[in-house]
């Protein structure tokens, strides 16, 4: 899983096999603003999960920037 950039972000996926975490880290303009910790199963994020944090995190803040 490589980043995935979307909306003028860019979100880069970090996780831990061993303690079922993941990490989004939210980058805007090379600047880190944002970490997001999930929990995930298996011996990797699903990607549709990732798609779907990634999607409500733009819906969220399409209207702050």
């Amino acid at each position: 899983m490589g980043a995935i950039e979307h909306e003028g972000y860019r979100f880069e996926i970090e996780y831990s096999v061993l303690l079922q975490k993941g990490a989004l880290h939210v980058y805007r303009d090379g600047e880190l603003i944002e970490e997001i910790v999930f929990p995930f199963h298996g011996q990797k994020p699903d990607e549709q999960q990732i798609e779907a944090l990634v999607s409500e995190y733009v819906e969220q803040h399409a209207h702050s920037r």
